[in-house]
């Protein structure tokens, strides 16, 4: 698979409307994880992402303005032991509470599928990375309309053993922009990663479409000591 650049990735699409970055640091030390969103409705634009424990958690920039909570109100990451888990949904929870009773995070997602906010049908992504004295494997899943018909589920797992350093993948709920909005399709991107996470959160930050783009979470963890540092940038301050 073609290595792309992040960079290039979202300065050519408008509006790929959440996404989820999973990788390694080139010095192979560091997992790596961000997550964005965007919007195009004053009810999207109006949130901010904070953080919550050890995870973080959307809520309205302006209470006031806030119309419906359903689909933007939610905890996108969530820390269950040494898993960490990144969604555009609450989702978040289902993959939560499924783990903590034993179950996988494919098992767990059985439960669910795409959102019901037709036309659009936006699919459910989800990612889960795994360290553990060390190691580090990761997944991504995507649950998707069949070709925006809502009477059928489409459910894609992809799962990285040992990743490699330098290398992340890239998921994100629509093709581009477009009405209705077209689900992403085929596998994760692969794209290329970086030591320094200031320069990465910039470098994401930046190449998102400015008058959609709305949050940005970027995570890094220690392979070995399991301690993490994270930034979090609102357009809405």
């Amino acid at each position: 698979m073609k290595m792309l650049s992040i960079e290039e990735e979202l300065k050519n699409n408008s509006y790929p409307g959440r996404g989820i970055i999973i990788g390694k640091t080139p010095d192979g030390k560091q997992a790596v994880t961000a997550y964005f969103i965007m919007g195009r409705s004053e009810n999207s634009r109006n949130r901010i992402f904070v953080e919550d424990g050890e995870g973080i958690r959307t809520q309205a920039f302006d209470p006031s303005k806030l119309t419906d909570p359903s689909l933007i109100i939610y905890a996108p990451v969530r820390v269950l032991g040494n898993k960490t888990i990144v969604t555009n949904g609450d989702q978040t929870d289902t993959i939560y509470d499924g783990m903590d009773r034993q179950l996988t995070f494919e098992q767990s997602l059985r439960t669910r599928e795409f959102e019901p906010d037709g036309p659009n049908y936006t699919p459910r992504i989800s990612g889960i990375m795994h360290i553990e004295n060390g190691m580090y494997n990761y997944a991504m899943s995507i649950l998707k309309s069949s070709n925006g018909s809502p009477d059928g589920c489409c459910r894609y797992t992809f799962a990285y053993e040992n990743p490699a350093a330098g290398e992340g993948h890239f998921i994100h709920t629509y093709l581009c922009d477009g009405n209705p909005l077209p689900s992403f399709e085929g596998e994760p991107k692969l794209i290329r990663m970086s030591d320094d996470m200031d320069e990465f959160t910039d470098l994401l930050w930046n190449s998102l479409n400015e008058e959609n783009k709305v949050s940005l979470f970027v995570r890094y963890i220690d392979l070995e000591s399991g301690k993490y540092r994270t930034r979090i940038v609102n357009k809405n301050q």
